[in-house]
Protein backbone atom coordinates (compact mmCIF):
# COMPACT_ATOMS: atom_id res chain seq x y z
CA UNK A 1 0.00 0.00 0.00
CA UNK A 2 0.64 3.22 -0.85
CA UNK A 3 1.33 5.66 2.01
CA UNK A 4 0.83 9.02 1.09
CA UNK A 5 2.41 12.06 3.13
CA UNK A 6 4.11 15.16 2.78
CA UNK A 7 6.62 16.71 5.73
CA UNK A 8 4.04 18.56 8.22
CA UNK A 9 4.14 22.26 7.10
CA UNK A 10 4.36 25.18 9.61
CA UNK A 11 6.25 28.73 9.45
CA UNK A 12 9.91 28.06 8.27
CA UNK A 13 11.64 29.74 10.87
CA UNK A 14 14.58 29.54 10.08
CA UNK A 15 13.89 31.63 7.13
CA UNK A 16 13.03 34.56 8.92
CA UNK A 17 14.91 37.09 10.98
CA UNK A 18 15.34 36.05 14.78
CA UNK A 19 12.59 38.84 15.60
CA UNK A 20 9.68 37.22 13.37
CA UNK A 21 9.55 34.46 15.72
CA UNK A 22 5.94 35.96 16.63
CA UNK A 23 3.57 34.14 14.71
CA UNK A 24 0.27 35.10 13.50
CA UNK A 25 -1.61 32.20 14.36
CA UNK A 26 -4.50 30.90 16.64
CA UNK A 27 -5.68 28.72 19.21
CA UNK A 28 -9.46 26.91 19.15
CA UNK A 29 -8.86 24.99 21.83
CA UNK A 30 -12.19 26.24 22.89
CA UNK A 31 -13.96 27.22 20.05
CA UNK A 32 -17.79 26.44 21.07
CA UNK A 33 -17.52 29.29 23.86
CA UNK A 34 -15.05 31.58 21.82
CA UNK A 35 -15.84 33.01 18.66
CA UNK A 36 -13.01 34.69 18.01
CA UNK A 37 -9.72 32.96 18.42
CA UNK A 38 -6.53 34.10 19.90
CA UNK A 39 -4.57 35.49 17.24
CA UNK A 40 -0.69 37.40 17.11
CA UNK A 41 0.41 39.03 13.88
CA UNK A 42 3.44 39.49 11.80
CA UNK A 43 4.52 43.34 11.55
CA UNK A 44 6.15 44.30 8.24
CA UNK A 45 9.51 44.56 9.39
CA UNK A 46 9.60 40.75 10.84
CA UNK A 47 8.49 39.60 6.98
CA UNK A 48 10.62 37.05 5.33
CA UNK A 49 11.04 34.39 2.65
CA UNK A 50 8.27 31.20 3.34
CA UNK A 51 8.42 28.13 1.14
CA UNK A 52 5.38 25.31 1.77
CA UNK A 53 4.71 22.36 -0.27
CA UNK A 54 0.85 23.38 0.17
CA UNK A 55 -0.74 27.05 0.68
CA UNK A 56 -4.81 26.86 0.85
CA UNK A 57 -5.74 30.72 0.09
CA UNK A 58 -8.98 31.47 2.37
CA UNK A 59 -10.06 30.24 5.90
CA UNK A 60 -14.06 29.51 4.90
CA UNK A 61 -15.73 25.64 4.96
CA UNK A 62 -14.05 24.75 1.33
CA UNK A 63 -10.13 26.12 2.96
CA UNK A 64 -11.22 24.43 6.16
CA UNK A 65 -12.80 21.47 4.96
CA UNK A 66 -9.72 20.84 2.69
CA UNK A 67 -7.09 21.27 5.24
CA UNK A 68 -8.84 18.98 7.56
CA UNK A 69 -9.30 16.29 4.89
CA UNK A 70 -5.66 16.84 4.46
CA UNK A 71 -4.71 16.43 7.68
CA UNK A 72 -6.13 13.18 8.26
CA UNK A 73 -4.47 12.13 5.39
CA UNK A 74 -1.34 13.01 6.98
CA UNK A 75 -0.64 16.06 4.52
CA UNK A 76 0.04 19.02 6.22
CA UNK A 77 -0.96 22.85 4.60
CA UNK A 78 -0.66 26.58 5.83
CA UNK A 79 -3.99 28.41 5.30
CA UNK A 80 -4.09 32.18 4.49
CA UNK A 81 -6.93 34.29 5.77
CA UNK A 82 -7.11 37.75 5.14
CA UNK A 83 -9.51 38.72 7.82
CA UNK A 84 -7.98 39.35 11.44
CA UNK A 85 -9.99 36.06 12.36
CA UNK A 86 -12.34 32.96 11.13
CA UNK A 87 -15.30 35.14 9.20
CA UNK A 88 -17.87 33.61 12.09
CA UNK A 89 -20.62 36.14 11.49
CA UNK A 90 -23.70 35.29 9.25
CA UNK A 91 -26.08 32.99 9.48
CA UNK A 92 -26.70 29.20 9.08
CA UNK A 93 -27.01 26.90 6.01
CA UNK A 94 -28.49 23.85 5.31
CA UNK A 95 -26.74 20.57 5.59
CA UNK A 96 -28.11 17.37 3.55
CA UNK A 97 -26.75 13.34 3.79
CA UNK A 98 -23.73 14.19 1.54
CA UNK A 99 -22.63 17.22 3.76
CA UNK A 100 -22.98 14.94 6.80
CA UNK A 101 -21.42 12.36 4.74
CA UNK A 102 -17.94 14.17 4.56
CA UNK A 103 -18.49 15.69 7.93
CA UNK A 104 -18.26 12.08 9.32
CA UNK A 105 -15.17 11.23 6.70
CA UNK A 106 -13.24 14.22 8.22
CA UNK A 107 -13.80 13.13 11.74
CA UNK A 108 -16.40 15.90 12.82
CA UNK A 109 -19.98 14.65 11.86
CA UNK A 110 -20.90 13.33 15.26
CA UNK A 111 -19.42 16.33 17.21
CA UNK A 112 -22.04 18.53 14.79
CA UNK A 113 -25.12 16.50 15.58
CA UNK A 114 -24.97 16.86 18.66
CA UNK A 115 -25.06 20.50 18.53
CA UNK A 116 -27.94 20.55 15.89
CA UNK A 117 -31.26 19.38 15.67
CA UNK A 118 -32.35 17.25 12.54
CA UNK A 119 -35.68 17.85 10.92
CA UNK A 120 -37.69 15.48 12.03
CA UNK A 121 -40.44 15.06 14.32
CA UNK A 122 -42.22 12.03 15.54
CA UNK A 123 -42.71 9.04 13.70
CA UNK A 124 -44.96 10.04 10.81
CA UNK A 125 -43.52 13.33 10.58
CA UNK A 126 -39.36 12.37 10.22
CA UNK A 127 -37.82 15.20 8.44
CA UNK A 128 -40.78 17.01 6.87
CA UNK A 129 -40.80 20.07 4.85
CA UNK A 130 -44.14 22.17 4.16
CA UNK A 131 -44.68 24.43 1.48
CA UNK A 132 -47.13 27.26 2.18
CA UNK A 133 -48.67 30.08 0.26
CA UNK A 134 -48.22 33.67 1.03
CA UNK A 135 -51.90 33.72 2.71
CA UNK A 136 -50.31 31.04 5.23
CA UNK A 137 -52.64 27.91 3.56
CA UNK A 138 -50.41 24.77 3.30
CA UNK A 139 -50.35 23.75 -0.07
CA UNK A 140 -47.98 20.89 0.53
CA UNK A 141 -46.46 18.33 3.07
CA UNK A 142 -43.43 16.01 2.05
CA UNK A 143 -41.33 13.61 4.28
CA UNK A 144 -37.73 13.40 3.06
CA UNK A 145 -37.51 9.56 5.05
CA UNK A 146 -41.22 8.59 3.03
CA UNK A 147 -38.72 9.30 -0.60
CA UNK A 148 -34.94 7.94 1.25
CA UNK A 149 -34.32 6.57 4.59
CA UNK A 150 -30.92 7.38 4.79
CA UNK A 151 -31.75 11.20 4.64
CA UNK A 152 -30.48 13.72 6.99
CA UNK A 153 -31.43 17.55 6.90
CA UNK A 154 -29.81 19.72 9.68
CA UNK A 155 -29.24 23.53 9.84
CA UNK A 156 -25.89 24.31 11.16
CA UNK A 157 -24.33 27.43 12.45
CA UNK A 158 -21.86 28.83 10.05
CA UNK A 159 -19.70 30.01 13.27
CA UNK A 160 -19.83 26.61 15.26
CA UNK A 161 -19.11 24.69 11.79
CA UNK A 162 -15.71 27.01 10.79
CA UNK A 163 -14.73 26.77 14.48
CA UNK A 164 -15.02 22.64 15.14
CA UNK A 165 -13.22 22.41 11.67
CA UNK A 166 -10.29 24.67 12.73
CA UNK A 167 -10.21 23.13 15.86
CA UNK A 168 -8.60 20.12 14.00
CA UNK A 169 -5.93 21.62 12.47
CA UNK A 170 -2.58 21.63 14.32
CA UNK A 171 -1.40 25.03 16.03
CA UNK A 172 -0.11 27.43 13.40
CA UNK A 173 -1.79 26.16 10.51
CA UNK A 174 -4.03 29.37 10.03
CA UNK A 175 -2.28 32.77 9.35
CA UNK A 176 -4.65 35.44 9.66
CA UNK A 177 -4.59 39.16 8.30
CA UNK A 178 -2.71 38.00 5.24
CA UNK A 179 -4.27 39.37 1.91
CA UNK A 180 -3.30 38.07 -1.25
CA UNK A 181 -2.13 40.93 -3.18
CA UNK A 182 -0.34 39.30 -6.46
CA UNK A 183 0.05 35.60 -8.16
CA UNK A 184 3.02 34.99 -9.74
CA UNK A 185 5.13 31.26 -11.16
CA UNK A 186 8.69 30.84 -11.09
CA UNK A 187 10.60 29.03 -13.63
CA UNK A 188 10.54 25.84 -11.26
CA UNK A 189 6.87 25.97 -11.43
CA UNK A 190 6.31 26.82 -8.28
CA UNK A 191 3.53 29.70 -7.69
CA UNK A 192 4.74 33.40 -5.75
CA UNK A 193 2.09 34.72 -3.54
CA UNK A 194 2.68 38.17 -2.37
CA UNK A 195 0.67 39.38 0.48
CA UNK A 196 -0.63 43.27 0.96
CA UNK A 197 2.45 43.24 3.87
CA UNK A 198 5.15 42.23 1.52
CA UNK A 199 5.08 38.99 2.54
CA UNK A 200 6.19 36.65 -0.27
CA UNK A 201 5.48 32.59 -0.19
CA UNK A 202 6.26 30.15 -2.67
CA UNK A 203 3.83 27.43 -2.31
CA UNK A 204 4.45 23.68 -4.40
CA UNK A 205 0.78 23.47 -4.52
CA UNK A 206 -1.99 25.87 -4.20
CA UNK A 207 -5.74 25.34 -3.36
CA UNK A 208 -7.89 28.33 -4.15
CA UNK A 209 -10.39 28.49 -1.91
CA UNK A 210 -11.53 32.35 -1.50
CA UNK A 211 -14.87 32.20 -2.52
CA UNK A 212 -17.12 34.17 -5.21
CA UNK A 213 -15.05 36.83 -5.60
CA UNK A 214 -11.63 34.78 -5.88
CA UNK A 215 -8.62 36.80 -6.80
CA UNK A 216 -7.07 32.97 -7.78
CA UNK A 217 -9.70 32.46 -10.14
CA UNK A 218 -9.46 35.61 -11.32
CA UNK A 219 -5.97 35.29 -12.17
CA UNK A 220 -6.75 31.73 -13.60
CA UNK A 221 -9.18 34.04 -15.64
CA UNK A 222 -12.69 32.75 -14.82
CA UNK A 223 -14.89 35.64 -14.99
CA UNK A 224 -16.84 37.60 -12.01
CA UNK A 225 -20.53 35.34 -11.05
CA UNK A 226 -23.48 36.28 -12.69
CA UNK A 227 -25.96 38.10 -11.37
CA UNK A 228 -29.22 36.03 -11.39
CA UNK A 229 -32.05 38.24 -10.88
CA UNK A 230 -32.62 38.25 -7.38
CA UNK A 231 -31.58 39.04 -3.30
CA UNK A 232 -31.92 37.28 -0.13
CA UNK A 233 -31.77 38.77 3.39
CA UNK A 234 -31.02 36.03 5.62
CA UNK A 235 -30.48 35.70 9.37
CA UNK A 236 -30.99 33.73 12.52
CA UNK A 237 -33.68 34.12 15.09
CA UNK A 238 -32.97 33.70 19.05
CA UNK A 239 -35.52 32.55 21.12
CA UNK A 240 -34.11 32.97 24.67
CA UNK A 241 -36.54 30.94 26.40
CA UNK A 242 -36.90 28.34 23.43
CA UNK A 243 -37.84 28.54 19.86
CA UNK A 244 -41.43 27.13 19.39
CA UNK A 245 -41.03 26.03 15.57
CA UNK A 246 -41.96 21.78 14.80
CA UNK A 247 -38.36 20.84 13.55
CA UNK A 248 -39.48 20.94 9.93
CA UNK A 249 -38.67 22.97 6.86
CA UNK A 250 -41.13 26.26 6.01
CA UNK A 251 -41.30 27.58 2.53
CA UNK A 252 -43.63 30.37 2.08
CA UNK A 253 -44.12 31.16 -1.76
CA UNK A 254 -45.79 34.35 -3.05
CA UNK A 255 -45.45 36.20 -6.92
CA UNK A 256 -41.48 37.63 -6.99
CA UNK A 257 -41.19 36.95 -3.93
CA UNK A 258 -40.12 33.74 -1.25
CA UNK A 259 -39.46 32.95 2.14
CA UNK A 260 -38.81 30.28 4.44
CA UNK A 261 -37.56 28.91 8.24
CA UNK A 262 -36.40 26.29 9.98
CA UNK A 263 -35.55 25.53 13.55
CA UNK A 264 -31.41 25.10 13.88
CA UNK A 265 -31.01 24.33 17.95
CA UNK A 266 -33.72 24.76 20.60
CA UNK A 267 -33.09 28.54 20.35
CA UNK A 268 -32.16 29.35 17.48
CA UNK A 269 -34.22 29.37 13.85
CA UNK A 270 -32.58 29.95 10.31
CA UNK A 271 -34.79 32.62 8.27
CA UNK A 272 -34.54 33.75 4.66
CA UNK A 273 -36.39 35.97 2.49
CA UNK A 274 -35.39 36.07 -1.51
CA UNK A 275 -37.21 38.67 -3.79
CA UNK A 276 -36.41 40.08 -7.42
CA UNK A 277 -34.56 42.85 -7.77
CA UNK A 278 -33.22 44.17 -11.81
CA UNK A 279 -29.71 45.02 -9.95
CA UNK A 280 -27.89 43.82 -7.14
CA UNK A 281 -28.34 46.82 -5.59
CA UNK A 282 -26.46 48.72 -2.87
CA UNK A 283 -24.24 46.89 -0.19
CA UNK A 284 -25.96 47.52 3.30
CA UNK A 285 -24.99 46.65 6.64
CA UNK A 286 -27.25 49.05 8.91
CA UNK A 287 -29.08 45.95 10.97
CA UNK A 288 -31.79 48.41 11.55
CA UNK A 289 -32.34 49.04 7.65
CA UNK A 290 -31.93 45.73 7.00
CA UNK A 291 -34.62 44.34 9.32
CA UNK A 292 -37.25 47.17 8.02
CA UNK A 293 -36.61 46.51 4.68
CA UNK A 294 -36.99 42.53 5.00
CA UNK A 295 -39.80 42.67 7.03
CA UNK A 296 -41.55 45.27 4.71
CA UNK A 297 -41.24 42.58 1.56
CA UNK A 298 -43.91 40.12 3.95
CA UNK A 299 -45.64 42.49 6.05
CA UNK A 300 -48.60 40.36 5.39
CA UNK A 301 -47.49 37.05 5.20
CA UNK A 302 -47.57 34.16 8.36
CA UNK A 303 -46.57 36.18 11.73
CA UNK A 304 -43.98 33.46 12.71
CA UNK A 305 -41.88 34.81 9.58
CA UNK A 306 -41.96 38.94 10.73
CA UNK A 307 -41.41 37.57 14.72
CA UNK A 308 -38.33 35.61 13.91
CA UNK A 309 -37.06 38.77 11.84
CA UNK A 310 -38.16 40.78 15.06
CA UNK A 311 -35.85 38.30 16.96
CA UNK A 312 -32.41 38.23 14.87
CA UNK A 313 -29.24 39.56 16.11
CA UNK A 314 -27.95 42.93 14.51
CA UNK A 315 -24.87 40.73 13.86
CA UNK A 316 -26.74 37.74 12.38
CA UNK A 317 -28.70 39.50 9.43
CA UNK A 318 -27.79 40.03 5.97
CA UNK A 319 -28.57 40.83 2.56
CA UNK A 320 -26.53 39.04 -0.03
CA UNK A 321 -26.96 39.18 -3.87
CA UNK A 322 -27.52 35.71 -5.64
CA UNK A 323 -24.90 34.74 -8.27
CA UNK A 324 -23.63 31.49 -9.78
CA UNK A 325 -21.25 30.57 -12.69
CA UNK A 326 -22.07 28.34 -15.27
CA UNK A 327 -18.93 26.50 -16.39
CA UNK A 328 -19.12 25.03 -20.22
CA UNK A 329 -17.10 22.56 -21.52
CA UNK A 330 -14.39 24.13 -23.47
CA UNK A 331 -15.13 27.30 -22.77
CA UNK A 332 -14.52 27.84 -19.13
CA UNK A 333 -11.28 27.51 -17.84
CA UNK A 334 -9.80 24.72 -16.26
CA UNK A 335 -9.98 24.42 -12.53
CA UNK A 336 -6.33 24.04 -12.44
CA UNK A 337 -3.33 25.69 -13.73
CA UNK A 338 -0.34 23.52 -13.59
CA UNK A 339 -0.50 23.06 -9.14
CA UNK A 340 -2.86 25.68 -8.32
CA UNK A 341 -6.61 24.31 -8.21
CA UNK A 342 -9.68 25.94 -6.70
CA UNK A 343 -12.53 24.25 -4.51
CA UNK A 344 -15.56 25.45 -3.52
CA UNK A 345 -17.37 28.97 -4.60
CA UNK A 346 -13.64 29.94 -6.23
CA UNK A 347 -14.75 27.33 -8.62
CA UNK A 348 -18.24 26.46 -9.21
CA UNK A 349 -20.41 29.48 -6.97
CA UNK A 350 -24.24 28.46 -7.34
CA UNK A 351 -27.42 29.81 -6.04
CA UNK A 352 -29.13 28.12 -2.90
CA UNK A 353 -31.88 27.00 -4.29
CA UNK A 354 -31.11 23.18 -4.11
CA UNK A 355 -29.03 23.97 -0.51
CA UNK A 356 -25.72 22.12 -2.21
CA UNK A 357 -23.01 25.13 -1.91
CA UNK A 358 -21.45 23.85 0.80
CA UNK A 359 -22.24 20.62 0.44
CA UNK A 360 -20.64 20.71 -2.53
CA UNK A 361 -17.83 22.34 -1.37
CA UNK A 362 -17.25 19.49 1.22
CA UNK A 363 -17.53 17.07 -1.66
CA UNK A 364 -14.72 18.97 -3.62
CA UNK A 365 -12.54 18.93 -0.36
CA UNK A 366 -12.38 14.92 0.38
CA UNK A 367 -12.09 14.44 -3.07
CA UNK A 368 -9.28 16.52 -3.74
CA UNK A 369 -7.61 15.24 -0.94
CA UNK A 370 -7.49 11.89 -1.84
CA UNK A 371 -6.23 12.45 -4.75
CA UNK A 372 -3.67 14.76 -3.49
CA UNK A 373 -2.45 11.83 -1.28
CA UNK A 374 -1.81 9.39 -3.75
CA UNK A 375 -0.08 11.84 -5.48
CA UNK A 376 2.74 13.75 -3.79
CA UNK A 377 5.03 10.80 -3.39
CA UNK A 378 5.22 10.52 -7.11
CA UNK A 379 6.50 14.12 -8.06
CA UNK A 380 5.00 17.41 -9.66
CA UNK A 381 4.16 15.59 -13.31
CA UNK A 382 1.90 13.38 -11.30
CA UNK A 383 0.46 16.38 -8.65
CA UNK A 384 -0.46 18.19 -12.09
CA UNK A 385 -2.06 14.57 -13.34
CA UNK A 386 -4.40 14.24 -10.34
CA UNK A 387 -5.75 18.09 -10.20
CA UNK A 388 -6.74 17.31 -13.50
CA UNK A 389 -8.19 14.02 -12.53
CA UNK A 390 -9.59 16.32 -9.52
CA UNK A 391 -12.04 17.97 -12.45
CA UNK A 392 -12.78 15.23 -14.35
CA UNK A 393 -14.34 13.88 -11.63
CA UNK A 394 -16.22 16.96 -10.07
CA UNK A 395 -17.05 18.74 -13.29
CA UNK A 396 -19.71 16.33 -14.01
CA UNK A 397 -21.54 16.70 -10.87
CA UNK A 398 -20.85 20.23 -10.25
CA UNK A 399 -22.32 21.40 -13.68
CA UNK A 400 -25.97 20.25 -13.56
CA UNK A 401 -25.85 21.10 -10.35
CA UNK A 402 -25.22 25.03 -10.70
CA UNK A 403 -27.46 24.58 -13.41
CA UNK A 404 -30.39 23.01 -11.77
CA UNK A 405 -30.23 25.30 -8.95
CA UNK A 406 -30.21 28.45 -10.98
CA UNK A 407 -33.70 27.37 -12.77
CA UNK A 408 -35.15 26.33 -9.75
CA UNK A 409 -34.64 29.69 -8.31
CA UNK A 410 -36.18 31.00 -11.64
CA UNK A 411 -39.15 29.14 -11.26
CA UNK A 412 -39.83 29.66 -7.37
CA UNK A 413 -39.51 33.62 -8.14
CA UNK A 414 -41.94 33.59 -10.92
CA UNK A 415 -44.52 36.78 -11.14
CA UNK A 416 -47.38 35.93 -13.03
CA UNK A 417 -50.32 36.06 -11.60
CA UNK A 418 -51.62 33.26 -13.42
CA UNK A 419 -48.61 31.35 -13.29
CA UNK A 420 -48.41 31.48 -9.83
CA UNK A 421 -51.49 30.41 -8.88
CA UNK A 422 -51.09 27.08 -11.65
CA UNK A 423 -47.52 26.53 -9.29
CA UNK A 424 -49.40 26.96 -6.32
CA UNK A 425 -52.77 24.94 -6.87
CA UNK A 426 -51.41 22.63 -9.85
CA UNK A 427 -48.04 21.74 -9.56
CA UNK A 428 -46.78 21.72 -5.99
CA UNK A 429 -49.26 19.51 -4.73
CA UNK A 430 -50.12 17.11 -7.63
CA UNK A 431 -47.10 17.34 -9.80
CA UNK A 432 -43.99 17.73 -7.41
CA UNK A 433 -42.18 14.17 -6.02
CA UNK A 434 -39.87 15.06 -3.54
CA UNK A 435 -37.48 11.56 -4.61
CA UNK A 436 -36.21 13.23 -8.14
CA UNK A 437 -35.85 16.43 -6.24
CA UNK A 438 -33.38 15.08 -3.94
CA UNK A 439 -31.44 12.47 -6.08
CA UNK A 440 -28.05 15.03 -5.98
CA UNK A 441 -27.50 14.10 -2.36
CA UNK A 442 -26.42 10.93 -2.86
CA UNK A 443 -22.77 10.81 -2.54
CA UNK A 444 -20.70 7.93 -1.49
CA UNK A 445 -17.32 8.96 1.33
CA UNK A 446 -15.23 6.52 3.12
CA UNK A 447 -13.55 7.62 6.06
CA UNK A 448 -10.50 9.46 5.34
CA UNK A 449 -7.17 6.85 6.68
CA UNK A 450 -3.95 8.19 6.71
CA UNK A 451 -1.47 5.58 4.99
CA UNK A 452 -4.06 3.81 3.18
CA UNK A 453 -4.56 4.19 -0.96
CA UNK A 454 -8.02 5.63 -1.78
Amino acid sequence: MATASLSPLFLNSSLLPPSAHKLQSCSFSDYRTRTKPICLSITKAEVGVRKEDIIIVGAGIAGLATAVSLHRLGIGSLVLEQADSLRTGGTSLTLFKNGWRVLDAIGVGSDLRSQFLEIQGSWDQLCRMAVKSEDGRELRSFKFKDEDESQEVRAVERRILLETLANQLPPESIHFSSKLAKIEKNADGDTILELVDGTRLHGKIVIGCDGIRSPVAKWMGFSEPKYVGHCAYRGLGYFPDGQPFEPKVNYIYGRGLRAGYVPVSPTKAYWFICFNNPSPGPKITDPVLLKKQAKDLVRNWPAEILNIIDLTPDDTIIRTPLVDRWLWPAVSPSASTGRVVLVGDAWHPMTPNLGQGACCALEDAVVLARKLANATKSGNASVEDALRSYESERWPRIFPLTIRANLVGSLLQWENPVVCSVRNNVVIPKLVRLGPVLEHTNFDCEPLIQGIKV
